[in-house]
Order: C-alpha cells, then structure tokens, then sequence
C-alpha cells in the first residue's frame, strides 16, 4: 500500500499516531510542549488510537549525504541511524509535528531528518503544535508547503505556544485555552485519518 494515497487509510480499527518532538537543543522548550501533548492524548483516551512520542534527539539523525535520492532509496539506507529512523516513520499512519521557529523558519535538524527520508512520509496526515517568539507559526507555514511535496494532508487546526508568555522560571505553562485547541487538532487528524 506504500506509495497510495491511500497509504495513511485506518487499518480496520487502529491508527498509530507519531508525536515527533523536532527540536535537538539542549534545554529545549519543546520537551516539555511534547510531555504536554503526551499528557493530554493520553487523557483523552481515543479507541484504537496509539500515540508514540518520537524524539527526534534520540534518532542522532545524520545529515543528508547519501547519492541515493531518499525518494528512490526504497527505504534501503547505508546509515543504521537513518533506518532506525526510516521504521520508526514509517510504522506511523499519521504525525503531530512539534516544532519550533528558529529564525521565522523550520529548525535545520528536522527539515534535515524529514529530508533524509521518502516514502515513509507518503500520503500520511500532520497536525502541527509549534512554538517559539512568535508562537512558531512562520515555520508552520513552511512546513505547509513541504510536506505537500508527499502528497500528506495538514489539517488546518493548530495550536501555537509563546516561549515568552507561556514559561515561567524555565518550566512550561501554557494558556488554558490551549487544551482546547489542541483537542481540535486532534480531532481533525483523526478525522483525515478516517477517510
């Protein structure tokens, strides 16, 4: 089914959720934004839905080098990391990115690790939670664009996150109202997920 766009379709009654947390830094605010969404899927309790974080600081993904276009790679890989990386994607029906803006874009490492992969991506749905001065929504915006280039569906729903309103004394706390948005998120990913 690799390749369809029906790839990203629910098997029968389950569908596997890949929570990626995007940023490598030390100190990163996006761990806890990601121990906040693990939080709250897991609340939510949604029937023959798993939710798998996946830290992209755990994968030490390399940079892209290979000759190899990745789309073409058939999901062979030279580098262990990268197909460690590759099944860990690949296993997933459908994705919330977590990322943040650095510099009104994408974060270099996980444009890198989206990039180094092809088809495992292919016709999956992607919800976007995003952070940073600005709420990360520049980068949302071009991570719009580029995960069109495999055929996956963005649902509109998102929920942003201010690194300087939403932290006090380096420990995350968002807005009540984020909760709220989040489960729209959700909501419609499993939605795309479904059809």
């Amino acid at each position: 089914m690799a390749g369809s766009t029906a790839h990203h379709l629910l098997k029968e009654s389950s569908m596997k959720i890949g929570v990626i947390i995007g940023s490598i830094r030390k100190g990163r605010f996006g761990q806890g934004v990601g121990d906040w969404v693990m939080g709250q899927v897991e609340a939510r309790a949604d029937e023959g839905v798993e939710y798998q974080l996946l830290d992209l600081k755990e994968f030490n993904v390399p940079l892209l080098e290979a000759e190899t276009v990745p789309g073409a790679a058939n999901k062979q890989y030279e580098d262990a990391n990268v197909t460690r990386w590759s099944q860990a994607i690949d296993a997933c029906d459908a994705f919330l990115f977590i990322t943040p803006e650095y510099n009104h874009g994408v974060p270099g490492a996980f444009k890198n690790a989206f990039d180094v992969l092809g088809m495992e991506w292919w016709g999956k749905p992607v919800g976007f939670v995003s952070y940073g001065a600005a709420e990360g929504v520049r980068s949302v915006e071009q991570w719009r664009q580029i995960v069109g280039n495999f055929n996956m569906f963005d649902v509109r729903a998102q929920v942003t996150f201010s690194t300087f309103t939403e932290s006090r004394e380096g420990v995350f706390t968002p807005n009540e109202r984020r909760a709220g948005e989040f489960a729209k998120v959700v909501d419609a990913l499993l939605e795309a997920g479904r059809r």
